[in-house]
C-alpha cells in the first residue's frame, strides 16, 4: 500500500482545517453535528455482525469496536476540558494515551451498547452546555501542554464535529472492506 492510499484510509474526509475565528453560523453548525452524532453513530453500527466489528479501517488501525469505544473516551475528555476552560483561567489539560486506552478490555469488547449509551447521554449534556455559552465564554481556551498549543472552545467545537465525521467514515470503510 502506498503512502497516498494509507493517507486516504487514515483521513477519509481529510485532515481538520484549523479555523482561528469561526463564525456564529460555523459554531452553530458544529454544535448541531455534535447533537446529531449519537444517532448517526448508532445507525452506522446497527446490525453489524460481531466478526465485522473486528474489521480494521486501515492496516494496523483500530477495529470498528475500538473506534466506537474511542469516541466515548475522546468525547468524555473533550466535554470535561470544556468545563475546565469555562471554570478556570486557561487550564492546562491532562492528555491521555488514546492508543493505549484503545487496547484496554472495555475498549476492545464487541458489545458497543454501553459506549453508544454513554455517547448519547454525553452529547445531550455537552450540547445543552454548549448552547448555553456566550460568545465570550466560547472564546475561552485551554492549554494542551504536550502539543504546546491553546485550544479555543469555539474552534474545538469544530474539531470534535469533524472528529465524529472522521470516525464515521472509518466505520463505513471498515464495514465495506476490513484490513
Amino acid at each position: 500500500m502506498n503512502k497516498n492510499d494509507l493517507f486516504k484510509l487514515t483521513y477519509p474526509i481529510g485532515k481538520f482545517e484549523w479555523t482561528k475565528n469561526p463564525t456564529k453560523a460555523e459554531i452553530k453548525k458544529g454544535i448541531t453535528k455534535l447533537e446529531e452524532f449519537p444517532e448517526k453513530l448508532r445507525k452506522a453500527v446497527a446490525d453489524i455482525p460481531e466478526e465485522v466489528l473486528q474489521n480494521r479501517y486501515r492496516p494496523e488501525g483500530w477495529t470498528i469496536a475500538q473506534v466506537v469505544h474511542h469516541l466515548a473516551d475522546s468525547h468524555m475528555h473533550s466535554y470535561l476540558r470544556f468545563k475546565h476552560a469555562i471554570l478556570e483561567d486557561t487550564p492546562s489539560i491532562k492528555d491521555y494515551q488514546e492508543a493505549n486506552w484503545a487496547e484496554l478490555p472495555d475498549a476492545t469488547h464487541t458489545d458497543l451498547s454501553y459506549s453508544l449509551d454513554l455517547i448519547s447521554a454525553l452529547h445531550k449534556r455537552w450540547t445543552l452546555f454548549l448552547n448555553s455559552l456566550s460568545e465570550m465564554e466560547l472564546s475561552k481556551k485551554y492549554l494542551h501542554p504536550e502539543r504546546e498549543k491553546h485550544y479555543p472552545l469555539n474552534t474545538t467545537i469544530l474539531i470534535y464535529a469533524w472528529h465524529g465525521e472522521h470516525h464515521l467514515a472509518h466505520i463505513k470503510n471498515a464495514k465495506k472492506k476490513g484490513y
